[in-house]
């Protein structure tokens, strides 16, 4: 793998490469999502501070998961160039994401609606980063034809493993086309008493996605035999489902009113 490009005196980690990319197309994503709702703000601030501050609490959740090597090599715990927890990434981006949404006073729903297509497409890209750099987001050993290795990655290994990054990309594309058509239908038919609704579709697609993938990756069990990320995957598709139900509660309340 190639976790670093060199460039003359210049040497650039292909993780932040792709996490750069994942936020330029994400903010494209988002923005048209904007223009075909009609919400009027910047799209840049909505991509720019919730990336941000999901990077810092990715990294900040996979070092108090482990506290003992915090303890021990602070500095470079938090400052290498792997170690990120999904779950973590995905509070503090959200946490972020509502403060920016009450500040510009945007109903919070359609907001998050707005979000998900772009938040599922720009996190498999920046798997791509963890592909390049070869950083231990790979799988188990596998005999398949596609298995690979990753000896001059940050994390190292000569076994032929299953290439998780690329099917979380594959599987993250899928889900951004799903929440996309799943938008344009419920713009076009319920309008606001529909909001909710893609958010809901995003919390459960990824919530699966996750929960499945952690059986050919090499993370810890801990809760029940299942990894954290697993764990918080199932905790992620049971509020999708209440959202999804609260929501199309609403929605056949409000036509039954109307009719």
């Amino acid at each position: 793998m190639i976790p670093f490009l060199h460039i003359g005196w210049l040497t650039v980690p292909t993780y932040g490469l792709m996490v750069a990319f994942a936020m330029l197309v994400s903010f494209y994503v988002l923005r048209a999502d904007f223009r075909r709702r009609g919400i009027e703000t910047d799209a840049e601030l909505f991509i720019a501070i919730p990336c941000l501050a999901g990077i810092v609490g990715a990294k900040l959740y996979h070092v108090l998961e482990s506290p003992v090597d915090f303890f021990a090599h602070p500095w470079s715990e938090l400052f290498s160039q792997f170690g990120f927890a999904w779950f973590g990434g995905l509070l503090a981006g959200f946490g972020a994401f509502v403060w920016l949404a009450r500040r510009e006073r945007i109903p919070l729903l359609t907001m998050m609606d707005a979000g998900s297509p772009a938040a599922a497409l720009g996190y498999g890209i920046g798997r791509i980063g963890c592909f390049l750099s070869g950083d231990g987001d790979y799988g188990v050993p596998t005999s398949l034809p596609w298995g690979m290795s990753f000896p001059n990655g940050l994390v190292p290994t000569t076994d032929r493993v299953h290439p998780t990054p690329i099917y979380e990309l594959i599987v993250a594309c899928g889900i951004a086309w799903i929440l996309w058509r799943i938008g344009a239908k419920e713009i076009a038919a319920a309008g606001k008493k529909s909001a909710g609704i893609v958010f809901a579709a995003y919390l459960v697609l990824t919530g699966i996605a996750r929960f499945l993938v952690e059986f050919i990756r090499i993370n810890p069990r801990s809760f029940f035999g299942m990894t954290n990320a697993q764990a918080a995957s199932l905790a992620s598709i049971a509020v999708g489902i209440i959202l999804w139900s609260q929501v199309r509660g609403r929605s056949s309340s409000g036509g039954l009113a109307a009719g």
